[in-house]
């Protein structure tokens, strides 16, 4: 099958090796050339633009964005919408909100141009392990787009899950479980790097990967961290979060859905990137106040 890709960046041009990989034709465009040259020694086809991107595909055309989630996946729709014709589909397999989803999908219906939500999973390891797509858009349009889903995912690896919007959603929740199980793991290896009995933490891991009930990739990740550095002294517990925790939160505001665990995941985020704590301070403030507790002053 033939397709345009736009963005190559650690997923994107991964996922366009794996389809050069399946003999797909694909078209590739990046604002940074030299990621354009890069693909194209998969046998990729490069382009200088997106009017040369959309020009040199047969139609209908299908198009896949894989570009930072907001402003510039909505730029990039914008001018796509001015370059194709009735027909050609684009499929979003960026981190996009599913109801941004909902009314692109009807924006691109207006000049008959279908849209397709791919929630995508797999990260760097994709090329090697597949991707497991969650998609969302027209039954037809999707199954038009098949071959190219087989490629990407491993076996049983897709799934076509809703109307537009559904994809991204189910990809959303999918990334709120993912915090979560994150988030236990970190408090569970935390206490035992403080334990008395100085555990091998990395043993640990590898362990609970033979037939515990607690074993899946994010441990086996787990366990190859700590093996190339046993207390993560290379690291600081700096970390960023990517949109969907905080729309799965809001989601679930809305429907009365109660997700502690995510809310627990989501908040140790933001304050591991906080050098201090204006609510820290203001706790140590008023123990001083009302009890005289000591502080520790700058």
């Amino acid at each position: 099958m033939e397709i345009g890709f736009i963005g190559l960046g650690k997923m994107g041009m991964n996922m366009v090796t794996r389809l050069r990989q399946g003999h797909h034709r694909v078209v590739v465009f990046d604002r940074q050339q030299d990621l354009v040259r890069q693909a194209e020694g998969t046998g990729a086809i490069g382009a200088a633009s997106l009017e040369d991107l959309v020009s040199k595909l047969v139609k209908p055309c299908a198009v896949w964005v894989m570009v930072p989630s907001g402003k510039p996946t909505e730029d990039t729709l914008h001018t796509l919408a001015d370059l194709l014709e009735a027909d050609d589909v684009v499929i979003d397999g960026g981190n996009t909100r599913f109801s941004d989803d909902v009314r692109r999908a009807e924006e691109l219906k207006r000049q008959r141009i279908h849209y397709v939500d791919a929630g995508t999973s797999g990260g760097i390891w994709g090329l090697q392990i597949g991707y497991c797509l969650m998609i969302g858009g027209e039954r037809d349009v999707v199954n038009r787009l098949k071959p190219v889903f087989t490629t990407l995912a491993p076996e049983d690896g897709w799934a076509h899950v809703g109307g537009h919007g559904a994809g991204h959603y189910v990809k959303m929740v999918h990334n709120g479980i993912e915090y979560s199980m994150m988030q236990g793991y970190a408090e569970g290896f935390e206490l035992m790097s403080k334990s008395e009995y100085h555990l091998d933490l990395a043993k640990v891991a590898d362990l609970w990967m033979h037939g515990s009930v607690v074993r899946s990739w994010l441990l086996e990740l787990a366990a190859g961290a700590l093996k190339n550095d046993p207390r993560l002294d290379n690291l600081k517990g700096y970390v960023q979060d990517s949109g969907e925790g905080r729309w799965m939160l809001m989601d679930a505001l809305d429907k009365d859905v109660p997700v502690p665990t995510l809310s627990t995941a989501l908040f140790t985020r933001f304050r591991s990137r906080q050098t201090e704590s204006f609510s820290e301070k203001l706790l140590a403030a008023l123990r001083n106040a009302f009890g005289g507790h000591g502080v520790r002053r700058t």
